[in-house]
């Protein structure tokens, strides 16, 4: 009598439907709860993230207008140096052309040269209108 007696199951007592449609009703409103309120912790922190990132581009506009400013100042300074190396270059083949240097030394001496003649131009008065080289 003293054995030990197998445990018995412990049976739950039935509950009544109407018991059962109140529990589901209550996990279904604390799970529609507890969604709503994941949805608007995301949307509110979606929310303060696009506010940042506008934020940003606001702040963000001039600096980028100025470098565009400056960007336009340097392209137009390049161009001006282009053509200016352009017309260094040029100058520079002209004057180490062998054919062209007699033609460098006239203009940039005031001797003529001597198998040249000078043409003067008289107007009626006799006054020089125009010399010709």
């Amino acid at each position: 009598m003293n054995a030990i007696q197998p445990s018995r199951p412990h049976l739950e007592p039935v509950q009544s439907p109407k018991v059962v449609r109140q529990k589901v009703r209550q996990l279904r409103t604390r799970q529609t709860d507890a969604l709503s309120l994941e949805t608007t912790v995301k949307l509110a922190v979606n929310v303060f993230i696009s506010g940042v990132a506008v934020s940003s581009l606001v702040h963000l506009l001039p600096y980028h207008q100025s470098i565009q400013t400056k960007l336009q100042e340097i392209k137009f300074e390049v161009k001006e140096t282009e053509q200016r190396v352009d017309r260094l270059e040029t100058e520079y083949k002209r004057t180490t052309d062998p054919q062209q240097a007699k033609n460098i030394m006239r203009q940039q001496s005031h001797l003529v040269d001597p198998a040249r003649r000078q043409i003067v131009l008289l107007h009626k008065d006799n006054k020089a209108i125009q010399e010709i080289d």
